[in-house]
């Protein structure tokens, strides 16, 4: 004893550090609760690929299986705010676990709908239980692990966040080809028991906090649900409804608006508010959490424009669709392990700036596409989107967290949480519109420059009628054939010249992104954890 009392007294002298050992319990609990976040943001996007299965078996239109996607992500954007106040009045072990099983039930409930009402209810308790357990986990890599290990723990969180998405379309796809759309909602089942086991195991029980039930923010739950509930279902569902032109979607506006105004109000007055809102004063955290929101709309924008390209242009089935979208997952597993070794010798904030030029880099190689842009053309984009992702998550965690303290972590982490969201949910929005808008504009600009007298035209038509001859039609009917190939080819390439529009915006998102992050004044050295989440 005396002789470990001296060298510790040695370490002392000559300023070595001693570095904590980290309990394996932690680490336990730690991969538990990523686990959590994994299958919660994966749930997001793994229905997407089987939309048409399960809109065939439940009898659904496509107008309402869309719900399917929106009910669970309208609930998990409710249920994210809400997960640091339980979490404190339930405790983490309590909370992680009642998720996790609720989350269970509701996925198997979801494959044993039986009609699209039964689906759409299923779906939103799932997701608003897994919208806890994505900013618990991150919570966790903070409560758990100390200051010299937390760039890992955020690496290992950044691979949820980020490979979570872009493997969701390839595993849903690979599923429903290979058994049936049931086993995307059956393969939560396993992880869920592992983490239910990890964290009861690695985490220390809590006492019951009662008081902080009911002297909860009522008011500020109440408005946030609404607001941003309601906000949700606009930005999913507007280009459906024409937007503006639709009385639900002005109605949902409305009141979206006037709730999260009370919100914003009552959150910055409240003692003990539902989301510390202050923290926005800082602006670093600020600029951090603008940079999030771009980030949402460029992981959850090109996991969702992407496929409907090579559905639309090239009709690619759900299979060959994630046979394209891996490379943008599976490259990032052997960069992950690099960042936090990587943030000892650069400074964050420039790692945030490579990511995000790599991932605008990749977005504008996709704004030169032609009906020959299949998807061996579009790996190289994946494999560029795959370098920069990495970048971006973990240093731009450390920059946002550097001037939070320890006690504020749960509030940045829900701030942070949802503005990701938020950012995917306008994205979407954005590009169906622009989609929309954009090819009916291209197309105008075709017809305009194909005019009746051109030689060119009556050409190619008069090639395709010969064709139509060949294939046993009579010339009238052959004629009327090839008119109408001429407009289906119209109508192909200005979809084309629209989703090239489409990455040229999410180009200059990136950019901008990019250019933020660099100026911003971050005040943390290579190789210093400190200053974030003390």
């Amino acid at each position: 004893m005396t002789q470990e009392l001296t060298t510790v007294e040695q370490l002392k002298t000559t300023g070595a550090q001693v570095e904590p050992e980290i309990p394996r319990r932690n680490w336990i609990a730690l991969f538990g609760g990523l686990l959590g976040a994994f299958m919660a943001i994966l749930d997001i996007q793994i229905t997407n690929s089987s939309l048409k299965d399960i809109q065939g078996a439940l009898s659904a239109t496509m107008d309402e299986s869309s719900w399917i996607s929106t009910s669970y992500l309208v609930a998990e954007m409710i249920a994210i705010p809400l997960s640091g106040w339980l979490s404190v009045a339930i405790g983490k072990r309590r909370y992680l676990t009642w998720t996790t099983i609720i989350f269970a039930m509701a996925s198997v409930l979801c494959s044993i709908s039986w009609n699209m009402g039964s689906m759409i209810v299923f779906r939103a308790i799932q997701g608003f239980s897994g919208g806890a357990l994505i900013p618990l986990a991150f919570s966790l890599v903070v409560q758990l692990l100390p200051l010299n290990k937390r760039a890992v723990g955020m690496a290992l969180f950044g691979v949820t966040a980020t490979f979570a998405p872009s493997i969701g379309p390839t595993l849903g796809g690979w599923l429903t080809e290979n058994f049936s759309w049931h086993y995307i909602f059956y393969i939560n089942i396993p992880p869920a028991i592992a983490l239910i086991c990890m964290v009861n195991y690695g985490l220390d029980d809590e006492p019951l906090k009662l008081d902080s039930l009911l002297k909860a923010d009522w008011f500020g739950i109440t408005t946030m649900a609404i607001g941003l509930g309601c906000l949700e279902v606009v930005l999913e569902e507007g280009n459906r409804e024409e937007w503006f032109s639709s009385s639900f979607i002005v109605t949902l506006s409305i009141i979206s608006a006037i709730s999260l105004i009370y919100f914003v109000i009552n959150e910055l007055q409240h003692k003990n508010p539902l989301v510390n809102l202050r923290l926005l004063k800082q602006s670093q955290f600020a600029m951090s959490c603008v940079a999030y929101l771009i980030l949402g709309m460029a992981l959850l924008g090109s996991i969702y424009v992407l496929p409907m390209y090579m559905i639309q242009i090239q009709g690619y089935n759900a299979l060959e669709i994630g046979e394209v979208l891996m490379w943008m997952g599976f490259p990032q597993l052997l960069i992950f392990p690099l960042v936090p070794k990587l943030t000892q010798i650069i400074k964050a904030k420039y790692l945030v700036f490579f990511g995000f030029s790599m991932f605008g880099i990749s977005c504008f190689v996709n704004t030169h596409m032609s009906y020959d842009f299949g998807g061996d053309q579009l790996i190289f984009s994946m494999l560029l989107r795959a370098i920069g992702s990495p970048f971006i998550m973990v240093p731009l965690s450390l920059v946002a967290m550097e001037e939070i303290q320890k006690h504020q972590v749960s509030d940045a982490s829900t701030i942070t949480n949802v503005l990701r969201n938020l950012g995917g949910a306008f994205s979407i929005a954005i590009i169906a519109t622009l989609l929309d808008n954009k090819t009916r504009e291209h197309l105008g600009h075709i017809k305009e420059t194909l005019t009746a007298v051109s030689t060119d035209g009556w050409y190619q038509l008069q090639q395709s009628a010969a064709m139509f001859v060949s294939k046993g039609s009579d010339p009238a009917t052959a004629m009327l054939q090839a008119k109408a190939s001429l407009t289906m080819t119209m109508q192909r390439d200005a979809a084309i010249m629209a989703y090239n529009d489409v990455f040229l915006m999410m180009t200059c998102f990136l950019a901008f992104a990019a250019f933020m992050m660099f100026f911003v004044k971050s005040n943390s050295n290579p190789g210093s954890m400190e200053g974030g989440a003390h």
